[in-house]
């Protein structure tokens, strides 16, 4: 399975071939293994800075992104927990802003794994626990922690005391998972998802969200209100509008926030919930710069990223080539928002994902498309777009007419892992 990954390093390589062969391949529901693995390492989790948790379908990790920037900005030293890694293993896993060393990495992941061995974790959990075993050992003024899928059961939901938790844009996606039948849960899609995403909440501690249709409101509401939670909502409690500035409004009073560097323009939502998320909370204080100046730096791979020059776009010579991670319909449209024009698609997504997601919203405007499978995971073949199949990704760039529109590699995390690994671009 791709996400087990590989490593130059023998000790972190000899730790992961130890992951891949006791893992559950798609993890477990329920919190009762990783509660007990971190028993054993002595509770990291209650030693943390103060933890900013975030939730969401799409748009959580460049509001991670945007949290991390915003508060090195102001001089804070941050750790951080996202997923999944695009190119290497150590970009889960952040240690006051650089990412975990090699040989920190293999003494974290020798130490959990030892210490479950007999409680069979699951890949995410052994990940989990290795992080907050490494964050809680290396001060920091605060945590960002990226909830990897769901939230009720996702291995990170054993904070119990977060700074703030926060829900970014909601859509369906793992399916599998989280639309599996259970007595007492919604029926209804989307309030579904609405549901294990608000699982992260915690009494007495604010939850703040982005606005969202009216079954997944009223679950979130349901959930604040249960588990006696502040609750600050997008368009109650708080507002942003992004014209030729981000206009943010909410009881502290009004902002004009810059427009962020990340292209998109749903990043201007992404970056509005971390400015809600640091102001609605009492833990660790952020000066009015630093929301600026980190909104400007925040970078975040993979995600409308333009490639720079290097082996893979030296084939596409002239023209530009964009790559981004996305795989279900509510990326596809914030996909085809920035693309007003004709566009050469390269794509490659996993079998267990729709293949409408990302051409359909494009309809229109493909000026090709090309089918690549992804290395190391089954995909989804060419008769699934209607596309012309092409060995990889560097063989699609080679066919694509010279005709000056720019291209668009999409359609998975994992291709895109690749495409930046054989363009030089390895995430640091």
């Amino acid at each position: 399975m791709k996400d087990f990954a590989t490593s130059s390093d023998p000790a972190v390589q000899a730790q992961l071939d130890r992951l891949a062969g006791l893992s559950l391949p798609q993890g477990r529901f329920g919190l009762q293994t990783i509660r007990a693995l971190l028993a054993r390492l002595g509770d990291p989790q209650t030693r943390l800075p103060p933890v900013f948790h975030v939730a969401g379908t799409n748009g959580k990790g460049s509001t991670c992104a945007y949290l991390r920037a915003i508060l090195e900005a102001d001089g804070k030293v941050v750790h951080a927990a996202t997923k999944p890694h695009l190119v290497r293993y150590n970009e889960r896993i952040r240690i006051a802003g650089a990412l975990i060393s090699d040989a920190e990495l293999a003494e974290r992941l020798a130490t959990v794994l030892d210490a479950g061995q007999d409680l069979a974790p699951s890949f995410f959990e052994v990940t989990t626990a290795a992080t907050f075993l490494a964050f809680a050992e290396s001060p920091a003024d605060a945590c960002i922690v990226e909830v990897g899928l769901g939230g009720r059961f996702d291995a990170t939901n054993v904070i119990d005391a977060p700074a703030a938790c926060g829900i970014a844009s909601l859509g369906i996606d793992h399916e599998a998972f989280l639309l599996a039948p259970e007595d007492g849960t919604p029926d209804e899609p989307i309030a579904r998802i609405a549901f294990e995403k608000a699982g992260i909440v915690r009494p007495g501690r604010p939850l703040v969200t982005q606005g969202y249709v009216e079954a997944a409101e009223l679950e979130i509401e349901r959930a604040a209100l249960a588990a006696g939670s502040p609750l600050h909502m997008r368009s109650r409690d708080w507002s942003a509008a992004a014209g030729a500035v981000i206009e943010y409004e909410d009881r502290h009073g009004r902002l004009a926030l810059p427009l962020p560097a990340l292209p998109g323009a749903h990043q201007a939502d992404n970056a509005a919930l971390a400015v809600a998320m640091l102001r609605h909370q009492d833990f660790v204080s952020v000066g009015t710069e630093a929301l600026s100046a980190g909104i400007r730096s925040a970078r975040w791979p993979a995600r409308l990223q333009r490639l720079g020059t290097g082996p893979l776009t030296a084939v596409a010579a002239g023209r530009e080539v964009w790559l981004d991670g996305g795989h279900n319909a509510d990326a596809g449209e914030a996909i085809a928002r920035h693309f007003g024009g004709p566009v050469h698609l390269v794509i490659g997504m996993l079998a267990n994902k729709n293949p409408a997601a990302i051409v359909g919203p494009l309809a229109g405007r493909i000026a090709s498309l090309s089918v690549v499978p992804v290395p190391g995971s089954d995909s989804h073949p060419a008769e699934a777009f209607g596309g012309t199949a092409r060995a990889d990704v560097a063989a699609a760039l080679a066919a694509i007419p010279d005709d000056g529109h720019p291209v668009l590699i999409a359609g998975s995390l994992y291709l895109a892992g690749e495409v930046l690994r054989r363009n030089d671009e390895v995430p640091d």
